[in-house]
């Protein structure tokens, strides 16, 4: 190469000086066997601070170079603006998301990702650690010693006892620091050159190839296929390579040791050639450079030997190889930064502070609450204990795919029901199958064998909804764009279309002036009814637009409301949409999903249900779920009215209250609405039951479990008052709101709690620790906006500590209890909240986007035992409304299978935390949604 031609030209004009070169040579050569054996090849030690920054440049821009690889991909996806809160300010500890996908990682996450894929080639770690802390020490090393000999040679010269050994001494050690760098960067450096090609550490790479020489390189490389043939040690190696440096090497060095022995009388000289040299090394350098950017791959000298253009074409191969292999680590990137936050061992994380970690982990030592008791399960039973027609439920534990956040190709559910798609009521294959539809089987939950993995489509126009209060008067009408309730109700004042809103006067069948006047008029039919106080938790039959329970608000009243999804279209979702609770269920052929001796109070206002058919089967129903002593507030037609059919319904209505012992307290009559009211009441006792003349409708069997609500069909029976003082039902609960905080008179202390305590106790640690979380973490640290919450879930409810320590802020909790848990919905009914029975392996019966916040407290480590995390994620996505919220407190390993499927499906994490393999997730859902539709079913 042309880098060779100064130095032959010097070689030829040395030969008057033969006899002087063989002496110097051969001292030359002693000293250097001398040095090889003594030194071990240690690195001069004037280059390792200069080389350790070096060193963090290039990891920084390694990993930078990496991170806009990743930027680039996610620009590529086809994501809609997203739905931001105000982040608020989050805990010290925990790990925040700028990245609108939550992609980023922190400062020690990337150093560790930027060590794994820089030496994913297989080497052992101590190889890599040491490339990695002495590459660019030897970058350093070389070009200092190739470009400024001249400089050293005069600060050795001052050191040193003699000018003539310490110079071939310093020549050596500039040899093998060159050669040991050769060495080093052949073995490790494909990697990094592939992920920094035509970066400033590519030109470093050329110059230290250009500035070694033809010669050199081909010398370095039988040294290097020595060594791994041999398996020679470091310093034999070194002493071969010396050993078969061939004359015109042994000539050149003789050439330089010549030229340095003239001491310091042509030092100047010599320097100002050394520059010349350098300059001309610089011109070659820029020039090689461009060729290698516009021929990469291909030889760089036509005058190289056949063995390097061997070592050329391994080292092209490999860069193919190493190509690939680091696109593949990009692309799992992401997935490790799951695995790394289910491991829950980063540096950041065990650095948390001991308030906040307080605050933000769900269990531990320093939670204010311990770990679910395994001797507690022995004292509860559960829903699917209690239900004896509970189905089979799958057991695979997998979340589908291979569990990265690239497995998943999500699709659009391709089902007729669109944009309110809800799988276990619109499951058409399973309607097909039914033999009778007499009982409203057809509405009833008929679920798919595996919960579909599709995403729900968003109404075209779809915007975020209205806050509350507002949102009980007006919605927007794309976000529920059905208008054929409004045609067909408008005149009763249930919804109107209003130009781009959809409009709630505030009225319904039986209130068509004001929902508010029809409230007090029930109240003071029978002042005991006292809204608020002694009545706080009431059931809404046949809700329509749900406008009763919206109002009730007003008077500190609780309302479950639900309503078949049927002709009258999306009533329910009306009612969710506005802010208002309710679920999509009939009384059909099977119980209500509820416990029973609940609901204060149970209303229905003309709400077309055939109480008095099959031997009152329907009202039969009320009566498992209506408290002792409770009220029906029955407002129909028969109440009022004198028609033939009218007439004929109030008789039997009649005949069976009465049979059912219950009293008809009063029949009022509201003047303003033209419509009448007949309020009945349980008994509180069993002295009716025992005096019956005729016993019909029957009293329930003594093995007829009345809590049993999971899938459990109709019976037509009566079931017995509690007499014992200590069982629940037997006593009305106190007033509301001592009753949120009060332990239920019913929970004995000899009864051991969820969480090992005596159940009083348990029951007041819960409240005190969700108090604690909610304002500490949850209210301020996990980036929600609340002013936009209205509709929440929590998932996994136990005493509904969680929904308690929400009282204050202007939100409703749906409180789930799952079938397979022990069975405290009682408990949650008794402080004066409410909730249902569910089974996370199928779908919620709730239309899409209906919840703003959805909260898990260690729901998904249980259930993937049960059954797959995929279909559940995509629930979760189908039931919270665009820019709603997710915020999971789970095991670790949960929580980062968790947060990749969330990832899939475009939500922002704005959270992670873990620590003591306990970790939380903050999320929030986007507006994508895939391009394509998945097969029809």
């Amino acid at each position: 190469m042309a880098i060779g031609k100064p130095r032959n030209n010097k070689r030829s004009s040395s030969t008057s000086y033969a006899s002087t070169i063989s002496t110097v040579v051969f001292i030359a050569l002693c000293v250097l066997g001398v040095w090889i054996l003594t030194s071990n090849s240690i690195m001069p030690p004037q280059t390792t601070t200069r080389g350790t920054t070096t060193t963090t440049t290039t990891n920084t821009n390694t990993y930078s170079s990496s991170a806009d690889t990743r930027v680039a991909k996610s620009n590529d996806r086809k994501d809609p603006p997203a739905f931001e809160d105000n982040p608020g300010e989050l805990p010290d500890d925990a790990i925040k998301s700028d990245d609108p996908h939550g992609d980023e990682k922190s400062q020690e996450e990337q150093k560790s990702e930027f060590e794994i894929q820089k030496y994913s080639d297989g080497e052992s770690s101590t190889g890599a650690a040491n490339e990695a802390d002495g590459n660019t020490d030897k970058q350093e090393t070389e070009q200092e010693n190739g470009g400024g000999d001249g400089k050293n040679g005069e600060e050795n010269s001052q050191g040193k006892e003699s000018g003539e050994e310490q110079e071939q001494q310093k020549e050596s050690e500039s040899q093998v620091s060159e050669e040991s760098t050769l060495t080093l960067n052949q073995q490790g450096v494909h990697t990094n050159e592939n992920e920094n090609r035509g970066t400033t550490q590519q030109g470093s790479e050329n110059e230290e190839t250009k500035q070694t020489g033809d010669e050199e390189r081909n010398v370095i490389q039988e040294v290097e296929e020595s060594k791994s043939q041999e398996g020679e040690s470091h310093e034999n190696a070194q002493e071969s390579q010396h050993q078969i440096l061939d004359e015109d090497e042994q000539q050149r060095l003789q050439q330089q040791q010549k030229e340095e022995e003239k001491g310091d009388t042509q030092r100047g000289d010599q320097n100002e050639e050394t520059q010349h040299e350098n300059q001309q090394h610089q011109e070659i350098q820029e020039v090689t450079n461009k060729e290698t950017q516009q021929n990469e791959g291909t030889e760089q000298s036509q005058t190289a030997t056949e063995e390097q253009e061997s070592t050329h074409a391994t080292e092209e191969t490999n860069t193919q190889a190493e190509n690939q292999e680091t696109q593949q680590e990009s692309q799992q990137n992401e997935s490790r930064s799951g695995q790394e936050a289910t491991q829950g061992t980063t540096t950041t994380e065990e650095k948390a502070t001991e308030s906040n970690s307080v605050d933000s982990l769900p269990t531990g030592e320093n939670s204010g609450i311990p770990k679910e008791s395994k001797e507690s399960k022995k004292s509860w039973s559960t829903q699917a204990d209690q239900s004896e027609n509970q189905k089979e439920r799958r057991k695979d534990g997998s979340d589908g795919k291979d569990g990265s956040i690239y497995g998943y190709t999500w699709q659009l559910c391709n089902v007729t029901a669109g944009t309110d798609y809800i799988p276990c009521l619109d499951n058409e294959k399973a309607l097909r199958k039914l033999r009778s539809t007499k009982h409203y089987e057809h509405r009833e939950r008929h679920c798919p064998e595996e919960g579909p993995t599709c995403l729900v489509p968003v109404p075209e126009g779809y915007k975020r909804p209205i806050e509350w209060p507002k949102s009980r008067e007006k919605i927007w009408y794309h976000n529920v764009p059905h208008p054929k309730l409004a045609e067909v109700k408008g005149h009763q004042n249930w919804v109107k279309v209003t130009g781009e809103f959809l409009t709630f006067p505030g009225g319904g069948t039986q209130f068509i002036h004001g929902a508010l006047h029809y409230i007090d008029f029930i109240q003071q039919s029978v002042p005991d009814i006292t809204w608020g106080k002694h009545t706080r938790v009431v059931l809404d039959v046949g809700c329509g637009v749900a406008s009763f329970g919206g109002y009730l608000f007003d008077r500190d009243v609780l309302t479950m409301s639900f309503a078949p999804k049927d002709e009258h279209e999306a009533q329910v979702q009306f009612a969710l949409e506005r802010g208002i609770p309710a679920i999509s269920a009939v009384m059909g052929s099977q119980r209500l999903p509820f416990p029973s001796r609940v609901f204060d109070l149970v209303h229905c206002a003309r709400c077309r249900v055939p109480w008095h058919a099959e031997g009152g089967a329907l009202l039969l129903e009320l009566n498992r779920i209506l408290r002792p002593g409770g009220y029906f507030a029955w407002s129909a037609t028969p109440v009022y009215q004198k028609l033939e059919e009218d007439v004929e319904i109030w008789k039997a209505m009649s005949s069976l209250t009465a049979s059912m012992c219950w009293e008809l307290v009063t029949i009022k009559k509201d003047k303003l609405n033209s419509v009448g009211a007949a309020l009945y009441r349980k008994p509180k006792s069993n002295n009716c039951y025992d005096q019956r003349k005729h016993n019909h409708p029957p009293m329930c069997k003594s093995d007829d479990d009345p809590n049993a609500a999971w899938y459990v069909p109709l019976q037509s029976c009566l079931h017995r008052v509690p007499a014992d003082e200590a069982e629940r039902g037997s006593e009305w609960p106190e007033d509301w709101p001592r009753r949120l905080k009060t332990p239920p008179y019913w929970l004995n202390s000899s009864q051991m709690g969820i969480y090992g305590k005596p159940a009083p106790d348990d029951f007041a640690t819960d409240y005190e620790h969700w108090k604690r979380v909610i304002n500490k973490s949850y209210l301020n640290g996990l980036g929600i906006s609340w002013s936009n919450v209205r509709n929440v879930m929590d998932m996994r409810a136990v005493y509904g500590g969680f929904a308690a320590a929400l009282k204050d802020l202007k939100v409703w909790v749906m409180n789930v209890v799952n079938v397979d848990s022990p069975d405290t919905l009682p408990i949650i009914y008794e402080r004066g909240l409410f909730g249902i029975y569910h089974d996370w392996c199928e779908s919620f019966s709730t239309y899409p986007r209906t919840y703003d916040l959805l909260h898990a407290d260690h729901l998904f480590s249980r259930v993937k035992k049960r059954c797959k995390l995929a279909p559940l994620i995509a629930e979760i996505d189908r039931i919270v409304r665009p820019g709603g919220k997710l915020i999971v407190r789970d095991e670790s390993g949960a929580v980062g299978e968790v947060e990749n499927l969330l990832k899939s499906m475009r939500w922002e994490v704005h959270l992670t935390f873990s620590k003591d393999q306990e970790g939380i997730l903050s999320a929030q859902k986007s507006g994508w949604r895939p391009d394509s539709y998945a097969a029809s079913s």
